[in-house]
């Protein structure tokens, strides 16, 4: 039997419950799975890319089957470069399908070896993203359902003092 082992790519402005959900399922169907944490500087982050390391190693230390790694550039050339057979990506709605799917066919027009699977978080974890937790913290709410401890105490330590009654504008979540 041949060793499987994925990448699992996003930029995990925080890591939540529905991306630690999807590392969990994923280690039962791979061997082994690589967190791929993206660094794009065009893109606007609320945590810099060493921190959404930091924070994904410490909610999977107890995972010896995973590892975390910061990447930019093409994701195949990533997967390649890490010996990865196959990329996990996560659908929580039918909305997410169409953009996944184009992407699952550029990467394989990019690297024919490399296959994609998708999976759906389960039920309690539909709803949750990475933007809904840096809106929740925004605003002083309850973040238990959403991010694990590690993540919470950052995105109120990040929001301490910033909290208000406003509507967000988009630039607050970006």
């Amino acid at each position: 039997m041949a060793h499987l082992r994925a990448v699992y790519p996003g930029t995990f402005d925080p890591p939540t419950w529905g991306h630690i959900d999807l590392v969990h399922r994923g280690i039962q169907i791979v061997d082994e799975l690589v967190v791929a944490v993206l660094d794009n500087p065009a893109k606007r982050t609320l945590f810099p890319v060493d921190e959404r390391v930091e924070m994904f190693r410490e909610c999977l230390s107890d995972l010896p089957t995973v590892s975390v790694a910061r990447f930019d550039g093409l994701l195949v050339d990533f997967a390649m470069a890490m010996g990865c057979q196959a990329i996990l990506r996560g659908l929580r709605a039918v909305s997410d399908f169409e953009y996944e799917f184009q992407m699952a066919l550029m990467n394989r027009r990019l690297e024919p070896r490399i296959d994609t699977l998708f999976l759906m978080p389960s039920e309690e974890h539909v709803f949750v993203s990475s933007r809904t937790a840096r809106e929740v913290a925004m605003f002083g709410g309850d973040l238990s359902s959403l991010v694990p401890e590690t993540v919470r105490k950052r995105l109120e330590g990040h929001f301490q003092g910033r909290v208000s009654n406003r509507p967000p504008s988009p630039s607050d979540l970006l």
